[in-house]
């Protein structure tokens, strides 16, 4: 778990900074800034549990990418959801509401989504049949 926490430390980072860029100096809406902070932090977090958290359980192959992939999309969902409803449905639209909304309240959300997806779909290691704790 460790490990997991570590790889998705560094990918939230990198989706922080690449949004707060995005929407801030670069100007773009909120739902564009973080729609490509997320493909550069999925790649990151992909990248560091393959080489890393789950070296000795993953499945070669772009098949285990692309489940990754979905895992994490349906996490960026959860994420976006958060920032539309408090954008659009609620009128927070400062940047600092934005940031709170997707990267702080969406980001808790997505992580258990994403853990679990994680350890049960992509890198399950042999004999586990997808448990929540291992």
């Amino acid at each position: 778990m460790l490990g997991f926490a570590a790889v998705g430390m560094l990918a939230y980072a990198v989706d922080l900074a690449l949004f707060s860029t995005l929407r801030g100096p670069a100007g773009l809406g909120p739902i564009t800034a973080k729609s490509l902070s997320f493909l550069a932090a999925c790649t990151v977090a992909y990248a560091g549990n393959a080489l890393g958290t789950y070296r000795t359980a993953r499945t070669p192959g772009l098949r285990a990418y692309g489940v990754f992939f979905a895992v994490n999309l349906a996490g960026a969902a959860v994420q976006l959801l958060c920032l539309a409803v408090s954008h659009y449905g609620l009128g927070l639209t400062s940047q600092r509401a934005d940031t709170v909304s997707g990267a702080v309240v969406g980001m808790a959300l997505a992580t258990v989504l994403r853990f679990w997806g994680t350890r049960t779909w992509v890198f399950r290691a042999e004999g586990r049949v997808g448990s929540w704790t291992g």
